[in-house]
């Protein structure tokens, strides 16, 4: 009797789990992630526009927080393809599922 409510509970976390890292935002949501760091860079660009020189060093960093913005959230989407790694997490469940055998 003890055992049926902890297996079912550790069926139901297990699914949960699964539908989680393989549910992502609709694609509509990464064009407009893009459709807003083109927006940024035009509003910077006719910004820049006005002026008499430009800072390379504000256009580089400008560049470079909107590309790592875009980068950082893609990645964190899909953490088993870019640098954000869950596979610790992956290789505890492995060993414990191992241990029960």
């Amino acid at each position: 009797m003890l055992l049926l409510p902890a297996l079912n509970q550790m069926i139901d976390i297990t699914t949960t789990r699964l539908m989680a890292t393989r549910t992502h935002p609709p694609g509509i949501i990464f064009v407009l992630l893009v459709a807003l760091a083109l927006a940024g860079a035009l509003l910077a660009g006719f910004a820049m526009a006005e002026g008499k020189g430009r800072s390379w060093v504000h256009l580089l960093a400008f560049a470079a927080i909107l590309a790592a913005t875009v980068w950082i959230t893609i990645d964190l989407e899909y953490p088993r393809l870019g640098l954000i790694r869950v596979d610790t997490v992956d290789e505890v469940l492995a060993d414990l599922r191992r241990s029960m055998d």
